[in-house]
């Protein structure tokens, strides 16, 4: 890949845009009756202010693409059990196509349990152990949504990830690990990066295609980037004055990158069209029987 003089914005709000109106378009065409048409479930636990925002985010893009909408709003003090006999109440509820409970959750919440407890069917999410055990064999219904976004707009590029050298930095179960299996079920040579991981710069200075989903403000500088690369901010941070950035030094590393994701404007709305796409995924499932 060759250095852009110019480097070009992954806008992530346009290409969701283009992906809700052809969501849209197939369920107008497919469910024209408001009570047939794909349902999702979001449950909230507590008051945390970036999940609000993020809730009402996805009941706006239900709306945009046609997708009736549940809001299940609990108390912080909600009891495991609790959660449980909701979402046992609404994996047998045959209007809801797909559940999801809004992370982070209270501490006395067993999060692997709550996943595991959401119908396979239903899981438009794809956070069940299952389900990511389906996207390590590459025979999957669900993809994780954050990295499906991600791969939605490395695939805008045009670029071939086939045989690339790609570097995600972050191992977690949401991004990290499932974004690895998919860049590399897509013939990529794929190394993930953590806390523990020697000269990380050395590392992410290979990466034809870099992913950065850690949760740490401007850790990506201009010197850890190759030139030409594409560059890929899942992170979602405050700086120093309290503006919202992502894991790349935005600035400097657009001098080097040939594509770049801004924050916020990137990943985000990707991930919320994906979700859309899984809830649809999830109706035309659940209707074959």
């Amino acid at each position: 890949m060759s250095k852009s003089n110019n480097p070009k914005i992954l806008d992530g709000n346009a290409l969701s845009k283009q992906i809700k109106a052809k969501i849209k378009g197939e369920i107008l065409q497919d469910f024209p009756q408001s009570e047939g048409k794909p349902a999702l479930a979001v449950i909230i636990v507590g008051d945390d202010s970036a999940s609000r925002i993020y809730v009402n985010h996805k009941k706006k893009d239900c709306e945009e693409c046609g997708i009736n909408s549940y809001e299940y709003a609990l108390p912080a003090q909600t009891s495991n059990e609790a959660l449980l006999e909701l979402i046992e109440e609404l994996n047998a509820d045959n209007r809801i196509n797909g559940i999801i409970v809004q992370q982070p959750l209270p501490a006395s919440i067993d999060v692997l349990g709550i996943n595991d407890a959401i119908s396979p069917w239903k899981d438009v999410d794809a956070f069940r152990a299952d389900s990511i055990g389906k996207l390590a064999v590459g025979d999957y219904s669900f993809l994780p949504c954050t990295p499906a976004g991600v791969m939605e707009l490395i695939h805008s590029t045009g670029v071939s990830v086939s045989g690339s050298e790609c570097v995600v930095v972050g191992r977690s179960n949401i991004v990290g690990k499932p974004m690895a299996m998919m860049l590399l079920n897509e013939s990529a040579t794929v190394t993930v990066c953590h806390s523990r991981t020697r000269d990380l710069a050395e590392v992410t200075g290979r990466a034809d295609i870099l992913v950065s989903a850690v949760g740490k403000a401007k850790l990506i500088t201009a010197d850890m980037v190759k030139e030409g690369a594409i560059v890929i901010d899942v992170g979602m941070n405050r700086d120093e004055n309290g503006k919202l950035c992502g894991d790349v030094d935005y600035t400097a590393v657009s001098e080097k990158a040939s594509w770049i994701t801004p924050v916020p404007g990137g990943v985000g709305p990707m991930t919320r069209a994906m979700l859309m796409k899984n809830t649809l995924t999830a109706k035309t499932i659940q209707d074959k029987g």
